[in-house]
């Protein structure tokens, strides 16, 4: 039976990226993502907004980006699953670890510190979704057909109308 390890955040970056080389050359970004959440206090009836972090790492080509376009503040959709670690820490404890592997990145938000406009007029801020990493190239497909207008209707009217149904 197939299982499913599929992890989807949308919240803010809480700090720039870090970004490392391997050995082998593939790069490495690290960053923490924010998600908020508000429940209602059964006692209090008040609003309660809490927080949690949330680790996230990039590889290769996506931690590029990350480390080009991903600043802190900055709100970001994350795909991609989870790995749990462990390590010993200096004093002996040994200490567990959750990480995001992240396998797409959308940026949100308007385009500040890319060059262009912060967002719309309206709103202050318009999402600009992007994808990463693109679609990887697929075999040869034919080119598609040129596209034509489709044929004209006639006009409609009540007189035209067919009192068959057609299944």
């Amino acid at each position: 039976m197939a299982s499913v390890n599929k992890v989807i955040l949308m919240g803010n970056c809480g700090r720039d990226p870090e970004i490392r080389y391997l050995p082998s050359g593939q790069a490495v970004a690290n960053v923490s993502v924010a998600t908020s959440s508000r429940r209602k206090d059964k006692n209090t009836g008040e609003s309660i907004e809490s927080t949690e972090w949330h680790r996230v790492t990039f590889y290769d080509r996506l931690a590029e980006i990350a480390g080009e376009y991903v600043k802190k503040g900055r709100p970001i959709y994350v795909e991609g699953r989870i790995k749990y670690g462990k390590y010993t820490d200096q004093s002996g404890v040994e200490k567990n670890t959750v990480d995001i592997i992240a396998t797409e990145l959308q940026l949100l938000g308007g385009r500040e510190g890319m060059g262009a406009p912060a967002g719309d007029e309206e709103s202050g801020s318009a999402p600009a979704p992007r994808r990463m990493p693109p679609p990887a190239p697929r075999a040869s497909a034919p080119a598609p057909a040129a596209r034509q207008a489709p044929a004209p209707r006639p006009a409609s009217g009540f007189d035209d109308m067919d009192d068959d149904i057609p299944f």
